[in-house]
């Protein structure tokens, strides 16, 4: 008895068309893929085309996968808010508008993460005088006008 994924022997007999590994019968144009040795007294070489998603037979040449690089994990992200002089605030929308004019689209928190970078690269004399210039604003929601 032969299996579904051999062909049968060279005996007259049409040869018999294997299943995909997910058992369904091949297409036609998969059957033409199939070159069967009809002169030969051994079972017969069948090599298979790549199906779908690059998928070879199990006699086909293995060819070896490109090796899976480990994913960095992404940082998690913490949602926080804060207050600023309405100044301030206006300052981050200028800023916004500058880097558009510049032809970079970018987002209220990349700048304000593009300053942390920044201060981070300053001396501590020249960062502690950075922090001394802002003025101290209570915290907490405003109060309505």
């Amino acid at each position: 008895m032969t299996d579904a994924t051999t062909p049968k022997r060279a005996t007259g007999r049409t040869a018999r068309v294997p299943k995909h590994a997910n058992g369904h019968a091949r297409t036609h144009t998969d059957a033409q893929s199939i070159q069967v040795n009809e002169a030969a007294t051994e079972p017969a070489h069948v090599s298979v085309k790549a199906g779908k998603k690059g998928r070879t037979g199990k006699t086909a040449a293995a060819v070896p996968a490109p090796e899976k690089t480990k994913r960095q994990k992404k940082e998690k992200v913490v949602r926080d808010s804060f207050t600023m002089p309405k100044s301030d605030y206006e300052r981050i929308a200028s800023l916004k508008q500058k880097c558009l004019d510049a032809g970079v689209a970018v987002k209220k928190s990349e700048l304000l993460r593009a300053g942390l970078i920044l201060l981070d690269a300053l001396s501590s004399k020249r960062l502690v005088a950075a922090v001394s210039t802002v003025e101290t604003v209570k915290t907490g929601r405003p109060a309505k006008d």
